[in-house]
C-alpha cells in the first residue's frame, strides 16, 4: 500500500483529516511568503458586516503567526458619508475623488483615524494579534501634496484644473517607522489621512494610500480587497495574471474601464516600485486572504510577474 493510500486512521474525523491536508497543501505558500510584507487594502462589502470583519481579523493574524508581515489598509467612503449628511455637509466627486473641503476634511478624520481605525485595531488583537491603529499624521507616516484634477469643459472645450479642496495623494512614506513596527510584531492598521508640508490635513484614497505604502515597503504582494472577483475580459470571464503591458492594452481597448481602472492603476504603479505582485480579489469571500496567498493559482486577477 502506497503512502498516498493509507486509510484514515480508525475513530478520526473526516473533517479533521480534510483539515491536516489543507495546512500541508497551504505549507509551502507559508513558507514563500515567510519574512516577507504583505499589504492588505481593507474596504467594500466586509467593512459593513461584524462576522466578515472578524473572519478578517482572524486572517490578519494567522499571517502574522506564520511569519508573514501584514499592514492593513482601510477606507471608510460609506461611513464618512453617513456622518457627513447627519452634519448637513455637502460633498461632490470628480473622478471618484471625494471633494473636501475645511469642514468636511475634519469629518474625514474623525471618522477614518477614530471610529473605524480603532474598531478594526481592536478586533486584531481581540483576535490574538497586537494591532495598533494610526493615520498617515502619525509618526509623520504619510507625507502628501494636494491633488488636483483637469477635467474639460464641454462647454468651452477647454481643459481646467479642478480644486478638490484637502484632496493628496501620497508623497512620501515613513517605511522606518513600518519596519520598526514589524519587527516588534506590530500589526499596523493605517488610515489615509496624511498631512501636507504646512500641516494640513489631507484625505487620501484608500487605494493610492496602500498601493503607496506597498512600493515604499517592496512589499510581496499588494492584496486590494472589492467587491468584485478581479479583472474581467470581454467575456466576463475572470483573469488569474495580467501582465502590466497587457492592462495597458487592456485599458486602451476598452475591456477595462470605469471604476476598474483606477484599481490597475495603483497596481501598476505599486508594481513598478518594486512590489512583486498586486491582487484585485473579492473581499467578500470567506477567508479571501488565504485563498489568495496559499492556495495555487489564488481566487483574485494578479498584475505583475507570473508566480513561480
Amino acid at each position: 500500500m502506497t503512502e498516498n493510500a493509507r486509510k484514515p486512521a480508525f475513530g478520526v474525523a473526516p473533517e479533521a483529516i480534510e483539515k491536516s491536508r489543507v495546512l500541508a497543501e497551504a505549507l509551502p505558500f507559508m513558507r514563500r511568503y515567510a519574512g516577507r510584507t504583505v499589504v492588505v487594502k481593507y474596504g467594500g462589502h466586509a467593512m459593513g458586516d461584524a462576522a466578515v470583519a472578524a473572519e478578517f481579523a482572524r486572517d490578519v493574524v494567522l499571517l502574522r503567526q506564520v511569519g508573514i508581515n501584514p499592514i492593513v489598509v482601510h477606507g471608510g467612503g460609506p461611513q464618512i458619508a453617513q456622518m457627513l449628511d447627519r452634519l448637513a455637509i455637502k460633498s461632490s466627486f470628480v473622478d471618484g475623488l471625494r471633494v473636501t473641503d475645511a469642514k468636511a476634511v475634519e469629518v474625514v478624520e474623525m471618522v477614518l483615524a477614530g471610529s473605524i481605525n480603532k474598531q478594526l485595531a481592536a478586533a486584531i488583537t481581540r483576535a490574538g494579534g497586537l494591532a495598533i491603529g494610526l493615520s498617515g499624521r502619525d509618526g509623520h507616516l504619510i507625507r502628501a501634496r494636494k491633488a488636483m484634477r483637469v477635467r474639460r469643459d464641454p462647454a468651452t472645450g477647454r481643459d481646467e484644473h479642478v480644486d478638490l479642496g484637502f484632496v493628496g495623494e501620497p508623497d512620501m512614506i515613513n517605511a522606518h517607522l513600518l519596519e520598526t513596527l514589524a519587527k516588534s510584531g506590530i500589526i499596523p492598521v493605517i488610515a489615509p489621512v496624511g498631512f501636507g508640508p504646512d500641516g494640513e490635513t489631507y484625505n487620501i484614497n484608500a487605494d493610492t494610500a496602500a498601493g503607496a505604502i506597498a512600493g515604499a515597503m517592496r512589499a510581496t504582494r499588494l492584496l486590494m480587497m472589492t467587491d468584485v472577483s478581479g479583472v474581467l475580459d470581454g467575456e466576463k470571464k475572470l483573469l488569474q495574471h495580467l501582465s502590466p503591458q497587457r492592462v495597458q492594452e487592456m485599458i486602451a481597448d476598452g475591456t477595462i474601464s470605469g471604476g476598474m481602472i483606477p484599481k490597475v492603476e495603483t497596481c501598476l504603479s505599486a508594481v513598478a516600485q518594486g512590489v512583486e505582485g498586486a491582487v484585485i480579489l473579492d473581499g467578500r469571500l470567506s477567508h479571501a486572504i488565504l485563498l489568495e496567498l496559499f492556495t495555487d493559482g489564488g481566487i483574485g486577477t494578479l498584475i505583475g510577474r507570473a508566480p513561480g
